[in-house]
């Protein structure tokens, strides 16, 4: 039987991965032949990290708060440690003002929310506290840079977008046609594979510390996997700021949208609060370490990058090592 929820998480990751690449990628023709931003059709349909949020959704649905909380502290330790170290292996990432904005302003949010977490429970109004908190991230930022922020994958978006533009796709804006449907099916696939992976967690084990720790592993990696390869792409093509800035923005959207959405549809709490505490501290010591690496040059070297992956499997083991 446990073999079977296994062969449902691997098709549960599958699904989340098609899933989350089909939205992306026709969201910016759906976008074009509606006459709206991409950036604000990606904010209305599935806000930036669409993984994530239908994950940590499905966990709270089902009752499964430490698979909720585990998911969203996995995967900023994947996407610090991972999605930028492998992108900075295939080729150094630009760490300007522009990421560094988004880093800086996130670390504080990332402690609030952390703040949040430390009892092993997050209210409907702390969760609403964390999602005035996303919008005064965004608010900040558009601010400081006088531009609509990039947010996960919206710079992939836009880009879209604009591609299409140019090849006059727009003189057919009237009639929508199957970038919708394409867009709706990415999202239906994320909201499949997010409840058949946290039932699968459920199935495998119902003890609340393995759950966690399956959480913040497998989990939280599956759904960052999609910025993983975003990096991996944009470092293969000459990576540009703003998309790098989109992947660390991930971070500050994970905590705050993510985790609150989440808890206003209900209320987050688990048994034993201890089991987030060293987890929680490793998040945000993965982003400090993102930016003391990346600081002295203004980028993020190969060096790094591989410092960055190496520190993955090291929280890996230790997950599972405190598990046991």
């Amino acid at each position: 039987m446990i073999a079977l929820w296994i062969l449902a998480i691997i098709a549960g990751v599958a699904a989340i991965v098609w899933g989350a690449e089909t939205f992306a990628k026709h969201l910016g023709e759906a976008a074009v032949r509606l006459q709206i931003s991409s950036f604000a059709l990606a904010l209305l349909l599935a806000g930036a990290e669409p993984e994530e949020l239908a994950t940590t959704i499905a966990a709270t649905l089902k009752d499964a708060p430490a698979i909720a909380f585990g998911d969203v502290i996995g995967a900023n330790i994947a996407v610090c440690l991972v999605a930028l170290g492998v992108g900075a292996i295939i080729a150094p990432l630009p760490f300007g003002k522009q990421v560094m904005r988004y880093a800086l302003f996130g670390l504080p949010i990332g402690v609030a929310a952390v703040g949040f977490i430390w009892d092993g429970q997050v209210t409907r109004i702390e969760g609403a506290i964390l999602l005035a908190l996303y919008i005064l991230y965004l608010g900040m930022i558009w601010i400081v840079e006088r531009q609509p922020p990039a947010m996960g994958e919206t710079e992939a978006i836009e880009e879209a977008a604009a591609r299409l533009a140019q090849e006059e796709i727009s003189k057919n804006r009237g009639r929508v046609g199957k970038e919708l449907l394409l867009v709706v099916a990415g999202l239906a696939a994320m909201t499949i594979g997010s409840l058949m992976l946290v039932e699968a967690v459920r199935q495998i084990t119902n003890v609340e510390a393995t759950q966690t720790t399956l959480s913040l592993t497998v989990v939280g990696f599956a759904t960052a996997f999609e910025l993983v390869i975003l990096c991996w792409s944009a470092a293969r093509k000459g990576a540009t700021e703003v998309v790098i800035a989109g992947v660390v923005g991930s971070f500050a959207y994970n905590v705050t949208m993510t985790l609150g959405a989440a808890s206003v549809i209900r209320p987050l709490n688990i048994t034993d609060a201890t089991l987030l505490h060293k987890p929680a501290i490793a998040m945000l010591l993965a982003l400090v370490l993102v930016i003391v690496l990346a600081t002295p040059t203004k980028q993020i070297t190969q060096k790094a990058g591989w410092l960055l992956v190496g520190a993955y499997p090291i929280f890996l083991l230790a997950m599972f090592w405190l598990s046991s």
